[in-house]
């Protein structure tokens, strides 16, 4: 027993990629999902975008702003400036930002004349359900922020409705308040705002709006895991037959035989890439229909778009698959190599949890993943409607990573022709 345990550890120490699987795969793992839900480090809670529509211009809304962008858990957009209502709901819709904050015509006198009430001009959300978490954060924040940002006013406003109801102030009582008004407004203005949310029972009214559509939101959600599944898979099947076929030929002694016709490498890649890529198109599409016929995802009336994606997507899986397989040498490192490069790929790129619950960090370095450009597009088609025109960046990081991929694939496939 103890000559196995021998033999198995110097095996273990000879396979390097036995190794990585054994130890850095699961730290790698532990290290993406503690940094999402742990909280830990310097940067552990995304930062959500907002933009700002000013259309009071008053005293009141003036340092609703100011207090948002001392938000560190808010990154305020006000600029072109100034930025309009239809400005805003264009950023929402494309995606630019999750939440458009508008800050209506009347609502800062309202406010100074009745403090808080239902009544008069409300604080407006134009929000992208997509992001369930960002709107109530925005909604949280802003009660926190009127109550800290302009207690004088609110107290002003409080005042008035008091007179209202049991009389006109004493001189000496107004004297008294106007003397505390500007030391209210300066201690608010000095001391920093307490974290966390202030939404309760009392506060400004904010009114919440959907500004993408009121279709069925059940079935597009049904998309992006459709997607996100669909694409991971994609990778492992694409990595298995490319690897499979040219390791099994070589090892065969096929692929010298095909080498010496007149069909050169080049032309055999190719081959091979346009065989996977079709073999992909045909499972995303089985994967989306599924989706339509089990789950109610709406992929009749996204069909031009599904079709740019699937097609690019396939493309560059297919690519990425012919890298891996002119990479190794063995089925085992072929195994190792997808394995690990895969399932990274997959959790920083947004196919296992979405990225809009990630640090502005991880959110940048998803962005280096195929996974996460490839999610993207499928968004904007089934959530968003875009036209396939708009789908450009997205077609193009896949278009250049797919023609990069091809071109690693053949370089590495040169040790065939000078064996």
């Amino acid at each position: 027993m103890l000559t196995l345990i021998r033999i198995g550890w110097t095996n273990l120490k000879r396979d390097r990629v036995a190794q990585a699987l054994t130890f850095i795969l699961p730290i790698v793992f532990f290290s993406i999902f503690a940094t999402v839900f742990g909280g830990r480090g310097d940067d552990p809670t995304p930062r959500v975008r907002i933009a700002v529509v000013d259309e009071d211009q008053s005293e009141f809304s003036r340092r609703i702003l100011e207090a948002l962008r001392k938000e560190s858990a808010l990154r305020v957009q006000d600029a072109p400036s100034p930025l309009d209502r239809a400005a805003a709901e264009r950023l929402v819709r494309n995606g630019d930002v999750p939440v458009a904050v508008v800050i209506p015509k009347g609502v800062g006198a309202s406010f100074e004349q009745m403090g808080f009430s239902s009544s008069g001009p409300a604080l407006e959300l134009l929000a992208d359900p997509s992001d369930p978490v960002a709107p109530q954060m925005v909604q949280g924040l802003l009660q926190k922020v009127t109550m800290t940002a302009a207690p004088d006013l609110m107290m002003r406003g409080g005042m008035k409705q008091f007179e209202q109801r049991a009389g006109s102030l004493t001189p000496e009582q107004r004297k008294a308040v106007d003397e505390w008004l500007p030391r209210l407004k300066a201690n608010s203005e000095s001391t920093p705002a307490a974290g966390g949310n202030a939404a309760g029972t009392m506060g400004i009214a904010v009114h919440v709006s959907d500004v993408l559509r009121t279709d069925d939101r059940k079935g597009s959600l049904i998309s992006f895991y459709a997607a996100g599944i669909g694409v991971m898979f994609l990778l492992f099947s694409s990595v298995g037959a490319a690897g499979g076929a040219l390791l099994d030929e070589a090892e065969s002694g096929t692929l010298e035989r095909v080498l010496s016709t007149k069909v050169n490498m080049t032309r055999l890649l190719l081959g091979k890439w346009l065989y996977l890529m079709l073999v992909g198109m045909v499972q995303l599409t089985v994967m989306f229909l599924w989706g339509r016929l089990v789950f109610g995802l709406p992929l009749f009336s996204h069909l031009p778009g599904f079709f740019v994606m699937t097609a690019i997507t396939g493309a560059a899986a297919a690519a990425f698959g012919m890298v891996l397989a002119t990479l190794a040498r063995t089925r085992a490192q072929l195994s190792g190599f997808s394995t690990i490069l895969i399932l990274t790929m997959s959790a920083l790129g947004g196919s296992m949890f979405p990225r809009f619950l990630m640090s502005d960090t991880m959110q940048r370095l998803g962005l280096i993943t195929f996974n996460a450009w490839a999610l993207d597009g499928y968004l904007k088609v089934f959530w968003r409607n875009a036209a396939i025109w708009e789908l450009w960046p997205q077609v193009l990081v896949l278009t250049v990573l797919a023609m990069t991929f091809l071109g690693i694939a053949r370089l590495l496939a040169r040790r065939w022709e000078l064996a």
